[in-house]
């Protein structure tokens, strides 16, 4: 997919070096077509990886698409540069009286934190609010998921034995639905989360439907208003290192952490990592871009309600 961003950002050369098509901002002006406006909200604390991985999976379309980055005003990010922030990113404040065609809620390493504890929660439940009426659909991914889904629907999340680590597979509910189109019966998810959802709670709202799960580590994607909130307990936009990258660390630092599951090739980490979800990454991205922003969002974005 061509995408609308700043030649500048570090995305642009490290996925050029993948034979990923990346287009910047100059040669998009000279495309006479209306781009899709996606906003990300970046919650992950390191920055750049999070954008590198989700550019990466919005760049498998004809479409073009213009992305604007949020952060928290409310909260300093720790381990992305300043400059980096400053050049890239926008306050809410900024881009409040905007509409956007699609946006994306990544999740945050806050979620052994009751929400209201969460520092930023008070404007997080405003750009909630906001992205409700402003917004064609909305993506949630791992903690966002959990806040959105408890923002919205009063749904809580409930604290695990011990963490949910590695690859799982997932069935699909309701295979007619679009965002499984090409999808697999069966298909393989990253999980890294302390918490979760579960399907008791969200089967007695009728307004929620469960279009996957998995035996192993549950709901994984929740459906909202027809399309316009897909709530995402997995992390398929991760790269292939890391959840390698998060048990060395962890190992590292001496912290109870088991070798995350289904991971490593013959399960030891002296090995490199079998991927599995890559596929079903991509097909995820595609089908939500074109099923539910590109098809249900208007040409005219000022009427977006």
């Amino acid at each position: 997919m061509p995408l609308n961003i700043s030649v500048k950002l570090p995305a642009v050369d490290i996925l050029r070096k993948e034979n990923i098509f990346v287009m910047d901002s100059d040669r998009a002006s000279s495309q006479e077509i209306r781009p899709l406006k996606i906003v990300i909200l970046n919650l992950m604390p390191l920055k750049i990886t999070t954008e590198t991985d989700l550019i990466r999976l919005l760049s498998n379309s004809p479409l073009q698409i213009e992305i604007d980055f949020m952060q928290m005003e409310s909260h300093t990010s720790k381990n992305t540069p300043i400059e980096h922030m400053t050049a890239f990113y926008k306050k809410f404040r900024q881009v409040k009286k905007q509409n956007y065609d699609g946006m994306i809620i990544t999740g945050a390493p806050v979620e052994q934190l009751d929400f209201e504890e969460v520092r930023y929660w008070n404007e997080l439940e405003k750009i909630f609010d906001w992205a409700h009426t402003h917004v064609t659909s909305t993506l949630f991914i791992c903690w966002a998921a959990q806040a959105g889904l408890y923002h919205y629907y009063k749904i809580p999340k409930y604290p695990l034995p011990e963490k949910m680590f590695g690859v799982f597979k997932h069935t699909v509910n309701d295979p007619l639905n679009p965002i499984f189109r090409g999808f697999d019966d069966e298909f393989f998810v990253p999980h890294s989360r302390h918490t979760e959802i579960r399907a008791e709670d969200i089967r007695k709202n009728p307004e929620l439907s469960i279009l996957s799960e998995s035996p192993e580590s549950g709901v994984y994607i929740v459906m909202a208003r027809n399309g316009r909130e897909f709530f995402i307990t997995g992390h398929s936009e991760y790269s292939v290192n890391t959840l390698d990258a998060e048990y060395k660390r962890d190992a590292a630092k001496g912290l109870s952490i088991n070798i995350p599951r289904n991971y490593y090739r013959g399960d030891n980490p002296e090995n490199a990592p079998v991927v599995r979800w890559k596929s079903h990454a991509n097909m995820l991205f595609t089908n939500w871009l074109n099923y539910f922003v590109y098809q249900e969002t208007p040409y005219d974005l000022r009427t977006i309600r």
